[in-house]
């Protein structure tokens, strides 16, 4: 290889959207699969798009299907490194901008994960080469190894936000003489994880999606991944809160840092951020629709989240009264979806819309949620 026929460009560094790559490790109950969808949520707010949510912990993860919008992938036996990568690129194909894959402990640990495939390999390399298992272990290593070490390295290349949960366990070291060392709640999986993780939360036992970001033993310590950029996020006056829908936001707001939006997405969202009244809402709503069809797709998302930022700051009324004064009428999902099956014109579902997601306090019922997206796409496309 002729080194000096290489040609390399140098560029001023900039800040470029990138996706994230996210790990959340605690044992039974502690909320990992809550915490990730909330966390997904919260990011979809702002990137748009779908979550796919890969599940190996046979459809538990539909529990939540009446709290959450997420598409469902149900990922069974073989859990082998390869498997799981064809899992996630089928989400990626399908257009995913979110994808939770809960858990990814199975790839190490599961049917057809790696210890299993080196447990497998082991016997037959002992057999091939006529030798003992016990020889044929180190050998035994290199396929399922570079199995995963594949999955990781395609994983880092997708530009899409990726949240990992994994299962913890409490583990000691066997020092031979000495007392057993505790290593507190140690991760199920690989080490070669650990190292990849743009962040890595550990929540503890009964802890309800609250992250712990100290610990006694170092071994727990090491496994917490907190970098500068996200500390604001987490620590402060945020530190030992429940990670929500808006940890997701702030998170996906960092990640999309370096897209420079369209002179009309900041003007909108400084206005909806000043938005204090339905009347203001409703123009800015207008103004926005008048605006749309030109603007980017990461301007939009923008747009769209402070949109709803800014309806949700308004559907929190004082003395039980909304923003113009009078009482709120009392909806319930079918009263909803009636009222958004009845709008003739676009005008008329972004007013509904307004109302509805008011009342709800921007907690809208999934049926709701998709019956405004049916009506809206048929108005878009001249079918009513």
């Amino acid at each position: 290889m002729n080194a000096e026929a290489r040609a390399f460009d140098v560029k001023p560094a900039v800040r470029e959207a990138v996706g994230l790559l996210i790990g959340i490790v605690g044992p039974s109950s502690s909320g990992k699969t809550y915490t990730a969808l909330r966390l997904a949520s919260g990011m979809r707010r702002i990137v748009g798009g779908e979550i796919d949510f890969v599940d190996t912990e046979n459809r538990r993860a539909l529990y939540y299907a009446d709290k959450f919008r997420f598409n469902h992938l149900n990922f069974t036996k073989p859990f082998s490194p390869l498997d799981y990568l064809e899992a996630i690129r089928h989400c990626v194909k399908r257009g995913a901008k979110t994808i939770v894959v809960d858990s990814a402990s199975h790839e190490h640990e599961g049917p057809g994960g790696v210890l299993e495939w080196h447990a497998e390999e082991t016997k037959r390399v002992a057999a091939q080469w006529k030798t003992s298992e016990e020889k044929a272990q180190m050998a035994a290593w290199g396929p399922p190894k570079a199995a995963r070490r594949r999955l990781i390295n395609e994983v880092l290349q997708m530009n899409v936000n990726l949240i990992f949960t994994f299962r913890a366990k409490e583990k000691i070291k066997i020092v031979t003489g000495k007392n057993p060392i505790p290593l507190g709640w140690q991760p199920i999986c690989g080490e070669e994880f650990m190292y990849e993780f743009a962040l890595q939360i550990l929540l503890p036992p009964g802890s309800e999606g609250r992250p712990r970001w100290n610990s006694d033993m170092e071994s727990e310590r090491a496994i917490m991944k907190l970098p500068s950029q996200f500390r604001d996020i987490f620590l402060g006056e945020n530190d030992g809160k429940q990670l929500d829908e808006r940890t997701g936001e702030r998170l996906a707001e960092w990640a999309a840092g370096g897209v420079k939006l369209a002179p009309q997405a900041v003007e909108l969202i400084a206005e909806f951020a000043k938005c204090e009244d339905e009347k203001a809402y409703k123009a800015l709503e207008a103004k926005r629709a008048a605006a749309w069809k030109a603007m980017p797709p990461e301007s939009k998302q923008r747009v769209k989240a402070a949109s709803e930022a800014a309806l949700e700051r308004l559907a929190k009324p004082s003395n039980g009264t909304d923003a113009g004064g009078g009482l709120r009428p009392a909806f319930t999902s079918e009263s909803a979806v009636k009222l958004i099956r009845e709008c003739k014109t676009e005008e008329d579902l972004r007013a509904a819309r307004a109302e509805i997601w008011g009342e709800f306090n921007g907690d809208v019922p999934i049926d709701v949620e998709a019956s405004w997206n049916d009506r809206a796409e048929a108005l878009k496309q001249g079918e009513l």
